[in-house]
């Protein structure tokens, strides 16, 4: 029995989470040739893909010996999960409240700003 998705994903399960993104399908010892410095034992990659099969991230297949991981989650609900968790844990819920910090010290280009206005006009219409 899996257990329920935790909020969101360590450094560890993120980094093995990008591999199966981009991969689709990988086993223990793929995620071990291609992930990024710096490396992981071989024994850390298969107890974090065990871990992120409990949590109900991603799902194996049987391939002869070998288990083949496949992502259950994308990686745009990861992010907006960990978004969601961010929002309620520092900013009282508060998308505004949100924009206001990455905004305030952040300088804006033009195209930024006339993309930003239309997607708070396209929201502003759908929640009237």
């Amino acid at each position: 029995m899996s257990r329920k998705k935790s909020l969101i994903l360590t450094d560890h399960e993120l980094r093995l989470m990008e591999v199966l993104w981009e991969r689709c399908r990988a086993t223990v010892a793929d995620v071990v040739d291609v992930l990024p410095p710096p490396p992981l034992a071989y024994s850390t990659v298969l107890t974090t893909l065990r871990t992120l099969e409990q949590k109900g991230y991603i799902a194996h297949d049987e391939d002869g010996r070998a288990y083949v991981y496949r992502p259950l989650v994308a990686r745009d609900e990861a992010a907006k999960s960990a978004t969601r968790h961010l929002l309620d844990r520092f900013f009282g819920s508060s998308p505004g409240a949100l924009a206001v910090t990455l905004l305030d010290d952040t300088k804006l280009s033009d195209d930024d700003v006339a993309k930003d206005q239309r997607m708070l006009a396209r929201n502003r219409k759908g929640s009237q």
